[in-house]
């Protein structure tokens, strides 16, 4: 086979990712399958996230320098790539359109070698006036399906931009400490002897300056911390918890709530998912932390298969949803979903939250969570529940140390004041610079 310098190299394996998200396939299973490891792995994703999170855009410019589609899907996802770089990186132009022709000398036996050489010099010659025709489509200028642009003004009419803009950056990378094996300002000290910049968040959570590597960490191994968005981190402290309490934790893979949920309070938890594989990875986060929970591959709706009969205290359903609010980690999510996706999202979280309502004790909290942004999935879905069930009622849900959100309470931000008018238990934080968009809502039992 023949071997290509380390750009070039990369830029192959990025062209064959993209084709696989281009032919309907999720990217995290394309990336299992491929077994890249190493610096390749890693550099390969580095141009991929980009060129996804920026798809709209690369479609738009293609479409204004091909004469025709470009049926075949690699070749297609190595313009994307090489396009998505040049536009970021202007000054390494010469560089990256050489290696990008020595990756099209292994798609097709070099068919594309002339096409990619072409495409590529054409944009830069026509740099200005493609990219201001791209500002002027809403979709290349968003980088965002139409239908997602149009169903964020709706339901955000004051901070769909924002939102937006959001989701086409790089996430945070955040921690939660393990607070029965570390506290917040030893480990920051940890951190900072091993050069690794952060600052605390609130008693658990650790931002750090820039995303490192898991094995650069300090004490991951040992369960001192785990990686979770800070958002996601809201779930354990809203659900109220008490010693001794009886505890679902629904849909839990990969088991980072659950993990959270064991730390703050000693309770008796059953963790449930309905994929064996994933079910596995919260035993093994668990044991990493030094942790114990009933862990099982069930389906949360079918209630008899699993349940003993016994109710529980409090009840987490992290519903499955569209995502929306994470798009930023998971970038193929906003070109595969479509808008009729959503209420196909919202039959299921109706079916669960109807099921495990009968699991819960009176008196009992239920908190319901989506890493969704789209009023569909979270204030819709709580709304409706309530109309069915005379038995529920909404709780507060307050974490005054969250901003930018849509809360009970006025939040001053950098660049606007949000304010709750209609929804003043809702709790919808919104993706930011320090967590990504995740909604909760909090029901009681009466």
């Amino acid at each position: 086979m023949l071997m290509l310098p380390p750009l070039a190299e990369s830029l192959y394996e990025a062209a064959g990712l993209i084709a696989a998200v281009l032919s309907g396939r999720n990217f995290d299973a394309a990336l299992s399958r491929t077994g890249l490891s190493g610096q390749l792995r890693a550099a390969a994703m580095d141009l991929v996230y980009p060129t996804l999170r920026a798809f709209g855009r690369g479609d738009f410019l293609l479409g204004q320098l091909l004469e025709r589609p470009l049926k075949d899907k690699s070749a297609r996802g190595l313009l994307l790539a090489a396009l998505a770089r040049l536009e970021a990186r202007p000054d390494d132009a010469p560089t990256i359109v050489n290696q990008a022709v020595k990756a099209a000398t292994r798609l097709a036996h070099g068919q594309f070698k002339g096409l990619v050489n072409g495409v590529l010099r054409s944009f830069l010659r026509r740099r200005e006036e493609l990219l201001a025709a791209a500002d002027a489509d809403p979709v290349a200028q968003w980088r965002h399906p139409a239908w997602w642009i149009e169903r964020l003004r709706k339901d955000h009419p004051a901070h769909w931009q924002s939102i937006l803009a959001a989701g086409n950056t790089h996430p945070p990378m955040c921690l939660r400490i393990n607070r029965r094996r570390t506290t917040s300002a030893d480990f920051l000290s940890e951190l900072a002897a091993d050069g690794i910049a952060a600052r605390a968040l609130d008693d658990d959570a650790i931002l750090l300056a820039r995303p490192v590597p898991v094995d650069r960490i300090p004490g991951f191994a040992e369960g001192l911390c785990s990686v979770q968005d800070w958002g996601a981190q809201a779930a354990a402290h809203l659900l109220d918890l008490g010693s001794g309490m009886r505890v679902l934790d629904a849909c839990a893979a990969p088991g980072g709530k659950t993990a959270h949920l064991l730390e703050i309070a000693d309770i008796e938890l059953t963790a449930l998912d309905v994929d064996d594989q994933r079910t596995t990875r919260i035993t093994s986060n668990l044991r990493r932390l030094g942790l114990t929970a009933n862990v099982q591959v069930a389906d949360a709706c079918a209630v008899d298969a699993w349940w003993d009969g016994h109710v529980f205290d409090r009840v987490l359903v992290d519903a499955p949803c569209s995502a929306s609010g994470v798009v930023r980690r998971h970038p193929d999510a906003k070109w595969l979903r479509r808008k009729t996706d959503l209420a196909g999202f919202a039959t299921t979280q109706k079916t669960i939250v109807d099921a495990l309502w009968r699991t819960l004790a009176p008196g009992g909290k239920m908190l319901y969570a989506s890493c969704s942004v789209f009023e569909e999935e979270n204030a819709h879905q709580v709304e409706a529940f309530i109309g069915r069930h005379a038995d529920a009622r909404q709780l507060p849900t307050q974490l005054q140390s969250y901003g930018p959100k849509i809360g009970p309470e006025c939040v001053t931000t950098t660049d606007t004041t949000i304010r709750s008018t209609t929804r003043d238990n809702q709790l919808q934080l919104l993706p930011d610079a320090e967590h990504d968009g995740f909604y909760y809502a909090l029901l009681q039992k009466t």
